[in-house]
């Protein structure tokens, strides 16, 4: 459920829940470690709206390897595809190739 009034979000209790886990502040770690390395290549700028997605996900055993980032916009990498109740569509499995 999305929240109507920003003062009614507890982000205290947010950060201490899940966003202050060693393993959030880890992945934290490694995305800011991978816009700092496109940044350093010149492919991203500071506040240019756009984010750097991982080719294959770090949680699916992709690296911040040059050759696994490319750039989106932010719109394009935080954009789910959404039933008709706004709920997320569950991912489909890829087919296999015969």
């Amino acid at each position: 459920m999305a929240y109507k009034n920003k003062a009614d979000r507890n982000y205290k209790h947010e950060y201490e829940a899940y966003q202050g886990k060693p393993e959030q502040i880890k992945r934290r770690a490694e995305r800011n470690k991978a816009r700092a390395e496109l940044t350093k290549a010149g492919r991203v700028h500071k506040g240019d709206g756009k984010d750097i997605d991982h080719k294959k996900p770090l949680s699916k055993g992709g690296t911040n390897g040059l050759s696994n980032l490319h750039v989106k916009s932010k719109h394009a990498n935080r954009s789910f595809d959404r039933n008709s109740d706004h709920t997320m569509r569950k991912n489909k499995p890829l087919k296999k190739k015969k």
